[in-house]
């Protein structure tokens, strides 16, 4: 008998195993990829962002309405333990100018490789091709693996399936079934930190797609973000989108699309735009004079030649105040969310009313959850990492305490 099984190599799953560990019971984790942390490695591809070093207010307020359901169990493991985590695991941190951090290695490899090799020695046990179908007549977890079904006994069992992106990296979103099948409430998954979709012209669209727009401010309804974005050939994604990206799925799902503001110059207003823009042109291109001018870029210039012809009018025949409105005033309209299996993170999940103070499921005693499979969602930055990580310790305390009562 395994006394605590733990669904889930990726970060919450092993966070939470390596809390049962040391808290003296044994812990088998169960994963139906070959190897663990297969997203977790995607994610370090361009630099594992573990987690931001902004005051603790600021950042649960990136947790959105979740934010008092997550709010102790990020406490108890807050983005300092975090660090001295990683540090611990040879792996020492540091703050980019952004305030995210990184480990100094910048990549999720080194760390994963020095997490399993602690594990191993602590005496966590893996079963790798084990897929999760529920459990059977007499309460066993089930599993789908190479051999056929295979049950297992545990006296306690810690969920951490993930979301539903990226599936062939393991989260596929099924679990979703089987708890809805037992009761539980589950929020619909649906894309988060995702791209969305515009109609871009063929012109526009061939000549910019892979090119970005920095230092702009991006408006919807009352939230604004300042950042990056990139332009794609289906649309439009990035950090600052991703961090808008809430807000902009639900107008696109709810009204079919969404307007989208972009301020290519947010640190000029209107009328010192307007006094750049009202020198003599003289034998220049209308896009030399706005390059020169008002210091855009050649993509911000083509996001205003679209802007235009939605409008039916030239760019050319913009009055010099048109076109200072136009700069920091850009409508884009957003017709469509990118697929939830290309989207960087999920929303929805297991409602917390389903959970227990100590992140057990109360239909279901003794199966606890954590990670991006609750009812959370928070932009890129840091912040998907710590609440999976905070989670899975939370649910691993937990499971200790049940079995300490069993």
């Amino acid at each position: 008998m395994t006394d605590v099984a733990v669904i889930g190599a990726g970060p919450a799953g092993l966070m939470a195993a390596e809390v049962v560990a040391q808290g003296g019971a044994r812990v088998t984790v169960y994963d139906a990829m070959p190897s663990a942390g297969r997203k977790f490695l995607m994610a370090g591809r361009g630099g594992l962002n573990l987690t931001h070093s902004e005051q603790l207010a600021q950042f649960m307020a990136r947790y959105r309405e979740a934010a008092p359901k997550l709010q102790a169990a990020i406490e108890a493991f807050s983005p300092d333990a975090l660090r001295a985590w990683s540090e611990a695991l040879g792996e020492p941190t540091f703050v980019g100018t952004s305030g995210r951090v990184f480990p100094k290695a910048f990549k999720a490899s080194p760390l994963l490789r020095a997490w399993l090799r602690r594990l191993d020695a602590s005496g966590v046990r893996f079963a790798f091709r084990h897929r999760w179908t529920g459990w059977d007549g007499e309460g066993r977890l089930l599993f789908r693996t190479p051999e056929g079904m295979a049950p297992v006994v545990a006296n306690a069992t810690v969920l951490a399936l993930g979301g539903a992106s990226w599936p062939r990296l393991g989260s596929d979103g099924s679990w979703a079934d089987i708890l809805a099948a037992k009761g539980v409430a589950v929020s619909k998954l649906r894309p988060a930190n995702s791209g969305f979709s515009v109609a871009w012209s063929d012109v526009f669209r061939d000549r910019f797609e892979g090119q970005p727009l920095k230092g702009v401010a991006l408006t919807v309804s009352a939230h604004t973000v300042r950042g990056e974005a990139m332009i794609t050939r289906r649309g439009i994604e990035g950090g600052a989108i991703y961090a808008l990206s809430a807000e902009l799925r639900e107008a696109v799902l709810g009204l079919g699309q969404a307007t989208l503001m972009i301020a290519l110059r947010p640190d000029l207003d209107t009328a010192a735009l307007t006094t750049r823009l009202s020198g003599t042109r003289g034998k220049q291109s209308l896009a030399i004079f706005l390059r020169k001018a008002a210091q855009l870029s050649p993509v911000g210039i083509g996001l205003m030649q679209e802007a235009a012809i939605a409008s039916g009018r030239p760019l050319a025949a913009f009055s010099p105040a048109e076109l200072a409105h136009l700069i920091n005033g850009i409508p884009v309209q957003l017709t469509g969310v990118a697929p939830i299996e290309r989207a960087i993170s999920t929303a929805g999940g297991i409602t917390f009313d389903e959970l227990d103070e100590h992140f057990m499921l109360r239909k279901l005693p003794g199966v606890f959850a954590a990670g991006e499979m609750l009812d959370w969602e928070a932009p890129t930055g840091g912040y998907l990492l710590q609440a999976s990580f905070a989670t899975g310790v939370a649910a691993a305390r937990g499971a200790l305490v049940w079995l300490a009562k069993s």
